[in-house]
């Protein structure tokens, strides 16, 4: 799924090349915002994070 959507995204580009130029703006926004940053992130690093202690019944 992830390559289908890479291959959509470089076909957009490739047909309009002025959407390479909306593409880096809106990823320079989105970078300059440091909530966002920290959202993905933590995203990011959630699946490698160790499990400290859970609720047990």
């Amino acid at each position: 799924m992830r390559w289908l959507l890479i291959g959509a995204l470089l076909g957009v580009l490739l047909l309009f090349p002025q959407a390479l130029a909306a593409v880096v703006a809106v990823a320079a926004v989105l970078v300059s915002q440091p909530v966002v940053v920290a959202f993905v992130l933590g995203l990011a690093a959630r699946p490698y994070l160790p499990v400290v202690g859970r609720w047990t019944r």
